[in-house]
């Protein structure tokens, strides 16, 4: 397959996978108003300009939009007018709004526990890591190692995929000692090799324990099975894990972008998610792309909560604001408010995607 094909396949899985979990996103919001009474005056797949009405019975207009990323829902009243209307978004009580506004966090949260445990209920593919370079005289050479050979297990244990240490980081531990190696042949065989790993005074930068030179991490033919319950507790250990790792990174963008403005920021944009899902699709494959977008799904509940207009979390503390100063706060004020975070947030968006190009251009790190 050529390297035209793979980015276009990579460029139209990335819009589908971000297009559905922002899809996701909305229905969240979509199906809490209706169930709220509230009205939905549109439902629109993908982003204006409008392509195609696709359905127009009923209070409810179903569109299909030339923008392919996501979607939207759009309510009675949501701008803050009609508010005698009793079915309009700003009629409702405090409780409902914010119930109407966090849903599509939920959502997200959920997605991304199903797509966690769903992976789990599957099997967990199992990591090892291809040989590239036999070193000379090594205890690679001496096991019979070739360039091609995957290195499966280290004393029958293998590695999940999703877990923390690698079989290198086993391999390194185990310095100095015999170990038992699970090998899978390019021509489909297996075998089991004992080899006496390098001490650690002779591991150095360019000699490790094993003696092979540019291993890359690949999938083996062993998975790891799971009850129902251990997968659904897998699940939703690896949703608060992922969730963890998002506020995390967030903190970490937050230092630098106060502390290190010039330098490319521990975080990506849309460019730079792309690339990573087309790595991860063609190095690894699709239940590891898979796992990404839950994590992704992950991302998009944390970073929609955050409350800085015009995301979910930003109208929510608008919403309380005005339940609690009332008229003080006008609708002008209110609509300029997500005018100017929408401003930044577009701002914000073209500065890490300059990043993500140079990047991509192998012109950072």
């Amino acid at each position: 397959m050529t390297g035209f094909v793979q980015s276009v396949i990579t460029i139209v899985l990335f819009i589908l996978i971000l297009g559905l979990l922002v899809l996701i996103h909305e229905l969240g919001h979509f199906v809490t108003a209706r169930l709220a009474r509230v009205r939905v005056l549109e439902f629109g797949v993908g982003f204006p300009p409008r392509a195609k009405v696709l359905r127009n019975r009923g209070e409810t207009l179903y569109t299909l939009n030339w923008l392919p990323i996501g979607g939207f829902v759009k309510l009675e009243g949501e701008d803050g007018k009609d508010a005698a209307d009793p079915r309009s978004f700003a009629a409702q009580g405090l409780a409902t709004k914010l119930l109407i506004l966090v849903a599509g966090v939920v959502m997200n949260v959920v997605l991304s526990f199903a797509i966690f445990t769903g992976i789990a209920l599957g099997g967990d593919p199992t990591i090892g890591f291809r040989v590239g370079t036999v070193q000379p005289d090594s205890p690679a050479a001496g096991a019979g190692l070739q360039s091609g050979d995957v290195v499966a297990s280290v004393d029958g244990r293998y590695r999940g995929a999703f877990e923390g240490p690698s079989l290198l980081g086993d391999l390194r531990a185990s310095a100095g000692k015999t170990v038992r190696l699970g090998i899978e042949h390019p021509d489909g065989t297996r075998s089991e090799v004992s080899v006496t790993l390098r001490s650690a005074a002779q591991i150095d930068q360019d000699h490790g324990a094993l003696g092979i030179e540019h291993p890359t991490a690949t999938t083996t033919s062993k998975s790891i099975q799971y009850t129902v319950g251990d997968a659904l507790a897998l699940g939703a250990q690896r949703t608060v894990d992922a969730l963890g790792l998002i506020i995390d990174g967030l903190g970490q963008l937050g230092d630098s972008i106060v502390n290190r403005p010039t330098e490319a920021p521990p975080a990506a944009g849309p460019v730079g998610i792309a690339i990573q899902l087309g790595d991860i699709l063609w190095q690894l494959g699709p239940i590891f792309t898979l796992y990404l977008a839950g994590i992704l799904s992950a991302n998009l509940a944390v970073v929609n909560i955050l409350p800085f207009p015009p995301l979910d979390g930003g109208r929510i503390l608008v919403t309380t604001l005005k339940r609690v100063f009332g008229e003080r706060i006008s609708l002008r004020a209110e609509r300029m408010t997500y005018v100017v975070g929408f401003v930044f947030l577009f701002a914000f968006l073209i500065w890490i995607t300059g990043f993500d190009i140079i990047r991509g251009l192998g012109g950072g790190t």
